[in-house]
């Protein structure tokens, strides 16, 4: 298909109106007509193959029903009038069609600005034609806009006694429809026909600017009532120019230049005071707007006086400037503008009414014969500039002391700095862990800060916010201190205002906070629990629940954990707590390694790797258990879920530590019956014995530096600060540095130290059930067998004492300990243990002492002291640091000479290196090989 000249969518909607005309029902015909049609009016039918049939077929097959709105519509004729040309013809075309009722109209429109988008499209509409194809075209927009301009004359010719009989001579000259012209005979019709419809006035362009101006989306509030047609049907009724209308001609007018001086300075006097009311003089033109915003032109006759020429055109911008002030009156005075314009437009119409009551003085003036070109008046822009912006100011204060004195935003077309998101709802902050209440339901959009509150826009944000959560505690506030705002130039006024009504604010928030809903209270109510401050509570709550934690989560019933739970409260200090009862019992779906993972995996490339389906994890009791807490409003917004969770996270990882420790002291106390062991049985199991003191050691040692360390540590500073705070953004603030830094000391944000820290309590847990797997098989023993040899010897002795039978069943448990503790498996086992626990916990060292270098942070540096407080694990690590650093110097060195030799053996303290020092980080390199080594 041949590409159609430019300017394609004037031409499709002039087609369109076309077809329209035709008043045919939509039905294959129909369409198979307007196709045709199409292809004709293209050029495209000669040349192509394919047919109309075909087309119309296709037509069918894809056309679906599109209903359009008045939103849409809008949306697509504005994208089409900022992609032509043209935009204020294609309006007023547009605003033709409509008139008329045309059927199909929007979705037209709407399908044409698809057609914008399609660059392809585009570029075949815009390329170019057979020449013929371009006459045909050019001829019949002319011929159908000379139709219309010729009816509009001959309306105008009769009432004016006129008669328009030498047009017809022209369109006798049009070719008949698909004849052929010449190039030359084409140039001299288009020019005739151009230069005729010029002789004509055709509509306004102060009417197509009117409705092109008052078509605006309405982006903010689509509740905004619409402009009444009748505003636009009335093109007259405006203070501005009204350009292009045919009035009779004043026989009278004779060119100024005819005149004597005088006459002339009188007359363009006349004509100027008429161009200060926007009215067209006799001798001053205006010009047609080619733009919306575009300065007012005039045409001045051209015989008039020089002289006074450039006094008049000294003159003519203010009548240029009554007019830009009008249209901007009358369009922002629209609803869809907002209460700011409205105002800003509002105070203008005054100062236009007194604009008008000095217009009416001068020409009374002008009537009396006392004014002159020179007498013309200046005005005072400062106090111009400084009424407008305070009568503009005035809504705008309104919203700003509504909001900073009550907490209240009555903003209805969206003007103010402070923006509200109501899907955000308080209620969600005790269910999602990244809800953002208190940053995001009140929010600074910034485009909306005046100038001139630029340095107070957060103040004024954080004053209504905390009203507003004192409102929706059931209060109504109020400042007692509240005076109505006016705009000044000295902004000092009311930054002192807005100053005070920060201070009153936030203290009355804080108030109800910290006396009123105890708020520290509550949070050393938490720590009590979920941060093991009360010992004894913990104790016999673990006591309590042993069994119920060892079974499957499935399997355990929660009514039961809480019944336990409020025993465990009423029998021990925390019965005191007038918060305790707000304590809950809660089985999460997941453990603590997955939950940690998940959120430090946030937004990078291992994300994925745990999402993992709670329904594939089976946890038991002690790996799903956690506390939860009950807070409502308004602690809640401190209390949130993101901070509960972090609390729940440290309290799960204490809660394992102390588990495991409560592990190894079960162990501890089942090894004291090893006292009656023989002396061979006692050797075997020492190794176990050291084992289980090495591991209770570091537990205990890693729950000191925890709890002591980095809690208590962290908590005095918290509470330090808590005692000088003066508004609730620092309270959160405080709090959030008090978790973040509980987390980031106790290795729970650091994946590397959480995994170690991890794999060597489940060493101590698995050697824990090994040995008390190994004591309950032994005390089975020392119950069986004493029973049948007492059995036995009743039957007969019966005089035998209890203290033969209880050497009987020690010299019976020790010979079957004997047999069990000689084994291999058993040496092998606890060696094995051993190994992997030292190597675990010399990775953890490694680890926190490269981290502490690296990151600049002292704090775990005392778990290194308090874990080798007499060097024996610092010997170890350099032991290995030396072995590598020698092992990697012979390998250089033979692949140096190329030998096949090595270093020779000699002691690593005696004569080593002075690089075979232990360093930070050169474990990194092996670790993987020597887990696979020693596991």
């Amino acid at each position: 298909m041949e590409h159609v000249p430019v300017r394609p969518f004037l031409f499709t909607i002039e087609l369109f109106q076309f077809l329209q005309e035709k008043e045919v029902k939509m039905s294959e015909f129909k369409l198979h007509h307007h196709v045709s049609e199409l292809m004709n009016l293209l050029g495209v039918r000669s040349t192509d193959t394919v047919g109309a049939e075909v087309y119309t077929e296709m037509l069918q097959k894809n056309t679906t029903p599109y209903i359009t709105t008045q939103v849409s519509a809008h949306q697509a004729k504005r994208k089409i009038a900022e992609s032509s040309t043209t935009p204020i013809e294609f309006l007023a075309k547009y605003d033709e069609l409509k008139g008329k009722n045309m059927r199909d109209l929007d979705p037209l429109v709407l399908l044409l600005s698809q057609l914008t988008e399609e660059e392809q499209m585009k570029t075949g509409l815009s390329g170019s034609a057979d020449v013929s194809v371009k006459e045909h075209r050019v001829l019949i927009r002319l011929f159908r806009d000379k139709k219309i301009l010729e009816k509009q004359a001959k309306t105008k010719a009769d009432e004016a006694g006129m008669t328009l009989l030498q047009h017809g001579k022209i369109f006798s000259q049009l070719p008949a429809p698909g004849a052929k012209i010449t190039n030359q005979e084409f140039t001299e019709l288009k020019d005739m026909l151009l230069k005729e419809s010029k002789s004509v006035a055709g509509t306004t362009s102060t009417e197509i600017l009117r409705k092109a101006l008052r078509e605006k989306q309405m982006k903010r509030n689509v509740n905004i009532p619409p402009q009444p047609e009748w505003l636009f049907q009335r093109p007259s009724l405006t203070l501005d120019f009204i350009v292009g209308v045919d009035e009779p001609i004043d026989q009278n007018i004779v060119p100024l230049g005819s005149l004597p001086l005088p006459m002339q300075e009188q007359a363009i006097i006349e004509d100027l005071l008429k161009c200060m009311e926007g009215i067209e003089g006799k001798y001053i033109l205006a010009r047609a707007l080619t733009e919306r915003y575009a300065p007012k032109e005039f045409m001045i006759d051209e015989s008039l006086d020089p002289s006074v020429q450039e006094l008049v055109r000294r003159f003519l911008p203010l009548c240029s400037n009554y007019s830009t002030v009008v249209r901007f009156i009358e369009e922002k005075s629209a609803f869809e503008y907002g209460l700011v314009n409205h105002a800003l437009s509002a105070s203008m119409r005054t100062l236009i009414k007194d604009y008008m009551v000095l217009v009416a003085q001068l020409e009374q003036q002008y009537r009396n014969g006392n004014l002159t070109l020179q007498k013309f008046c200046d005005a005072k822009c400062q106090e111009l500039c400084l009424f407008l912006t305070q009568s503009a100011c005035v809504p705008y204060f309104e919203i700003l002391e509504k909001w900073i004195y009550k907490g209240i935003i009555k903003d209805p077309y969206s003007e103010f700095l402070v923006e509200e998101n109501e899907t955000i709802q308080k209620e969600k902050l005790q269910e999602d862990y990244n809800d953002a209440y208190w940053d995001q339901h009140y929010t600074i959009c910034r485009e909306r800060i005046p100038v001139f509150l630029e340095q107070v826009a957060d103040k004024i944000l954080n004053t209504g916010k905390y009203l507003n959560v004192i409102r929706l505690c059931g209060r109504d506030p109020k400042f007692p201190y509240a005076v109505e705002m006016v705009y000044t130039l000295k902004e000092r006024k009311y930054y002192e205002q807005i100053e005070k009504a920060y201070s009153y604010a936030s203290k009355l928030l804080l108030d109800l906070l910290m006396k009123e809903k105890e708020l520290n209270s509550r949070i050393k109510s938490i720590k009590h629990y979920f941060l093991l401050d009360k010992g004894d509570f913990l104790v016999q709550f673990m006591d309590m629940t042993e069994e119920e934690m060892k079974q499957d989560i499935d399997n355990i019933m929660p009514s039961r954990l809480e019944s336990l739970l409020e025993l465990a409260l009423r029998t021990s200090t925390a019965n005191v707590d007038p918060f305790k009862d707000d304590l809950k019992v809660e089985l999460l779906p997941y453990d603590l390694i997955t939950q940690l993972f998940q959120i430090l995996t946030i937004d990078t490339k291992q994300e994925k790797d745990y999402r993992v389906d709670p329904t594939d994890l089976h946890l038991s009791g002690l790996e799903a258990f956690s506390f939860d807490y009950v807070v409502k409003w308004p602690v809640s917004l401190v209390l949130n879920r993101k901070a509960l969770t972090r609390y729940q996270m440290l309290f799960r990882h204490l809660f394992y530590c102390k588990h495991v420790e409560r592990q190894l002291c079960s162990v501890w106390i089942g090894n004291k019956a090893a006292k009656m062991y023989s002396l061979h049985s006692c050797k075997w199991y020492s190794a176990a014995f050291a084992l289980r003191q090495k591991m209770l050691n570091f537990v205990q040692n890693f729950e000191y530096y925890m709890l002591f360390e980095v809690i208590e540590y962290n908590w005095h500073v918290f509470q330090s600060n808590m005692d000088s705070v003066s508004n609730i953004d620092n309270v959160l603030d405080y709090h959030s540095d008090f978790l973040d830094n509980c987390l980031k000391d106790c290795m729970l944000t650091n994946p590397d130290l959480l995994k170690t820290v991890h794999k060597l309590m489940m060493v101590c847990v698995t050697f824990s059930n090994f040995i008390q797997r190994l004591s309950s098989s032994t005390s089975v023993e020392v119950e069986t067998k004493p029973t049948r040899e007492s059995s036995l010897q009743a039957t007969k002795k019966d005089s035998k004492t209890t203290s033969s039978k209880q050497k009987m069943a020690t010299k019976i448990v020790a010979e079957n300990v004997d047999l069990l503790v000689a084994s291999e498996n058993f040496e092998r086992t606890i060696a094995n243990f051993d190994q992997n626990f030292t190597r675990l916990l010399l990775e953890l060292l490694e680890k926190i002492m490269d981290y502490s270098c690296n990151s600049g942070e002292p704090k775990l540096h005392n778990i290194l002291y308090r874990l080798d407080f007499n060097g024996f694990y610092t010997e170890r690590l350099e032991a290995i640091s030396a072995e590598r650093a020698t092992m990697d110097a012979s390998s250089t060195h033979s692949s140096d000479t190329g030998s096949t030799g090595s270093w020779p053996t000699s002691s690593f303290t005696s004569s080593r290196p002075d690089s075979a020092r232990y360093v930070p980080g050169l474990m990194k390199s092996r670790s993987s090989s020597s887990n696979n080594s020693t596991s």
